[in-house]
């Protein structure tokens, strides 16, 4: 992918699916490195997928039968001397089950990946999403960029859904503010 704010929504999307009630976006960034990790609650995944989840023709996909998301990411990571790591507690096995993707990156390499339009990630799963708790953070030396949607739903009411243009527009703004 041209930005990893884009593997981030993929990675975020596919806790969606695993019917995930909470996702944690952490981004963490010094000189060096940028890595960060999504975290959910999700179904997680059985040990047999697990092992073989970053082989392309490894898929929950119906439509086509590759999946690149995660083999790419692991590849971009490892391309900049960066890692990749992916943990998985299956709900079948474990009452705390979720899922853990981390990935890190050097900065100075010549592979590595602009973030990209984090803003506009966070947003798009804010809006495709609003009934999922997203817990989102940016740590660089200089400052922390924080977000919580629950934080948000209890500040808003019960009547004022996190999709509607308004409240989007004002975490647009808000995080863009921040950066």
């Amino acid at each position: 992918m041209k930005e990893l704010s884009l593997n981030i929504l993929d990675i975020a999307q596919n806790s969606v699916k695993a019917r995930a009630t909470c996702v944690k976006i952490e981004i963490t960034e010094d000189a060096d490195t940028l890595a960060f990790a999504i975290t959910d609650n999700g179904c997680g995944m059985e040990k047999d997928f697990l092992a073989n989840v970053t082989n392309p023709f490894t898929t929950t996909r119906k439509t086509r039968r590759v999946g690149l998301g995660l083999p790419f990411l692991k590849m971009e990571a490892e391309m900049t001397g960066g890692s990749f790591e992916i943990t998985s507690k299956s709900e079948k096995e474990y009452e705390d089950h979720g899922t853990r993707v981390f990935a890190s990156f050097n900065k100075n390499s010549i592979d590595f990946i602009p973030l990209g339009d984090i803003v506009d990630t966070i947003c798009t799963l804010i809006h495709g999403s609003e009934d999922i708790d997203f817990e989102f953070s940016h740590k660089t030396e200089e400052k922390e960029i924080t977000l919580s949607t629950a934080e948000m739903r209890e500040m808003l009411g019960e009547d004022i859904p996190l999709s509607s243009p308004e409240v989007l527009a004002w975490v647009r703004d808000y995080l863009t503010e921040l950066y």
